[in-house]
């Protein structure tokens, strides 16, 4: 137990002396650091600016109802461990594009006790992050920071890339941190037949079948080593949101759990899906494998 413990210390500091390292070459772009009374301190203090905040095609408001306890966050994070919880065990360098409130990573930390770099642009959300040893950045993966370069050998990309509308300068930018070998993991919204207006005030483009993340993918130099729909239980909820009409400045309505034990009972019926499947559901996971 302690060389394990040891071995995650030492990856942590290695990944922190990197980013020291890229930090230095930003400074003069650099947000200024948040004020805090004294013996407080927030995730703002965690976050190195490699790049300057911006704009992001997705909702503030769904960082106010999304909570490590809701139903739907639950069900997410027990697909990818269905899928990937060796991937995980075995990574040395680990990051998420796209971190938002930090959910995955606090997640990643209380299970696998180590760490899970973020990346976001969202400043409100990296202000929100609820992450306790992950390294945070303020960074564009598009500015391909030589110091990232094949950097990590396993990337989280959840409920990101249906945001973006190219997908490919998207993926190839993704792939410029990943090492040859390494892993990414992509979750997406399914179907295109349930977009909604929920999607449009999530910032949402577009939702996937299970063929058309597979080509996406593969188009840009990634194999398919697991690929699942999830969400079957939940598809009569989707088809009722499907109902509501939602402004786009605000979707709370359609991802409020509506209190405690209605979202415990979803919770449940959540698990009553056999996995991997290939039939219907609400979101798409993959497992993929850079290739080049």
């Amino acid at each position: 137990m302690n060389e394990q413990t040891n071995g995650l210390e030492a990856d942590r500091a290695d990944l922190l002396e990197l980013v020291d390292r890229s930090a230095s070459m930003h400074r003069d772009d650099a947000a200024p650091a948040a004020e805090h009374g004294p013996g407080e301190h927030g995730p703002a203090d965690r976050v190195t600016y490699l790049s300057p905040p911006m704009p992001v095609s997705m909702g503030d408001w769904w960082f106010d109802i999304a909570t490590s306890d809701h139903f739907w966050i639950r069900r997410r994070f027990e697909v990818m461990r269905r899928l990937a919880d060796s991937v995980i065990r075995n990574s040395k360098r680990a990051g998420e594009i796209g971190c938002g409130n930090g959910l995955l990573q606090r997640d990643i930390e209380d299970n696998y006790g180590r760490p899970l770099a973020g990346f976001e642009l969202n400043e409100l959300a990296l202000q929100k992050n609820v992450s306790q040893l992950s390294p945070l950045y303020c960074y564009n993966i598009h500015q391909r920071n030589p110091e990232f370069r094949g950097h990590f050998d396993l990337l989280l990309l959840f409920d990101v890339l249906e945001h973006i509308e190219d997908e490919s300068g998207f993926l190839q930018s993704v792939k410029f941190h990943l090492s040859e070998s390494g892993t990414l993991l992509i979750n997406v919204p399914a179907i295109q037949f349930f977009y909604s207006d929920y999607d449009r005030a999530a910032g949402h483009v577009r939702r996937y079948s299970l063929n058309q993340l597979a080509r996406v993918t593969e188009q840009n130099g990634l194999r398919v080593r697991a690929l699942t729909y999830w969400g079957l239980p939940l598809v009569p909820l989707l088809l009722a949101r499907m109902t509501m009409s939602m402004q786009r400045s605000n979707g709370k309505a359609g991802f409020d759990a509506r209190g405690k034990t209605m979202n415990g009972l979803l919770s449940l019926l959540a698990r009553c899906e056999p996995l991997p499947q290939r039939f219907l559901g609400t979101s798409v996971m993959a497992v993929l494998e850079n290739r080049t």
